[in-house]
């Protein structure tokens, strides 16, 4: 892997770690899922570095992030806040994001703030709301799996969390693919690579949410800490090109949201990536073609 390790400092002061790979001009930002980490793009890395420089963040809480003292900062207005730090200190001034699943939140919410600064956006499985089953099944194991004794253990772990969204992958398949997210711990265990508040956050209601939700619905109220309280305003933002892949399986991303979608944004680019759920590896023949197409689109722009 030929790419090179950082770290930079957040406005609240953690050390957080990203990898660049190649040296262009053009960018493009590599953003992870909810659970994941910078290490899901390697292959996607590697395959566009040259054209392309990426840069490949883990979020706070994350990979070699630094956990967060205090876990309310665990959530999307405080992670764009993190990623337009990482934009700023690199003298970045635009680039073309790729979000997977909470990635993709991230974009929309990017593309709301400084959308000027968005050549466009790739949108891996996400749109800007999810069926409550799907945020019910993720709150489930999100900060709640136990430590494994070793690999094999933890690839049974991964299997029965996410065998719906890669049917019929071979045993290797899962021995490689939790490597990209599970650590050893001070006590030679395995577990996720994240902060397990991460999880609990999310399963703990906000303060106020009541109040907050009727201040919303009578538009009193459109935006908390920077971030639209509706997401299909901040996807009504992206105005720049964009490409939606959509696993044909996926439970988070439904045919209904994805036709609601284009309805709002007649030019989306729809890719469907067949056998995959949530969400797609972006090592796919189709779905790397789709990105290809789209960035060599972006560059003749």
């Amino acid at each position: 892997m030929s790419y090179t390790e950082h770290h930079y400092r957040s406005r609240d002061g953690l050390s957080l770690y990203y990898r660049s790979y190649g040296s262009g001009s053009n960018v493009v930002l590599c953003l992870p899922g909810l659970t994941r980490n910078c290490k899901d793009f390697e292959d996607l890395a590697e395959h566009l570095a040259g054209p392309w420089r990426v840069i490949s963040p883990d979020l706070r809480g994350r990979g070699q992030s630094e956990r967060d003292p205090k876990p309310a900062h665990y959530n999307l207005g405080t992670y764009v806040k993190d990623v337009w730090k990482l934009l700023d200190e690199l003298c970045i001034e635009r680039v073309v994001v790729i979000g997977t699943s909470l990635g993709g939140l991230m974009a929309m919410a990017m593309a709301e703030q400084h959308g000027q600064r968005l050549r466009g956006v790739v949108l891996n499985d996400i749109g800007p709301e999810v069926p409550p089953q799907a945020v019910t099944r993720i709150l489930q194991y999100a900060g709640r799996t136990p430590p494994a004794e070793d690999w094999k253990a933890a690839a049974a772990q991964a299997r029965q969390a996410y065998g719906l969204a890669y049917p019929d992958m071979p045993e290797d398949f899962w021995s490689a693919h939790i490597r990209l997210s599970y650590r050893e711990n001070a006590a030679g265990r395995l577990e996720p690579d994240m902060d397990a508040a991460i999880g609990e956050v999310l399963r703990k209601p906000p303060a106020g949410l009541k109040w907050l939700q009727w201040l919303h619905r009578h538009g009193l109220m459109r935006r908390l800490g920077g971030i639209s309280i509706d997401p299909w305003n901040s996807f009504r933002a992206l105005t720049m090109p964009c490409l939606l892949l959509h696993g044909a399986l996926s439970d988070v991303l439904t045919g209904e949201i994805v036709q609601r979608m284009q309805a709002l944004k007649p030019g989306l680019e729809v890719v469907t990536v067949p056998d995959r759920g949530h969400t797609p590896l972006l090592d796919e023949p189709i779905a790397l073609a789709a990105i290809d197409r789209f960035l060599q689109r972006v560059l003749s722009s």
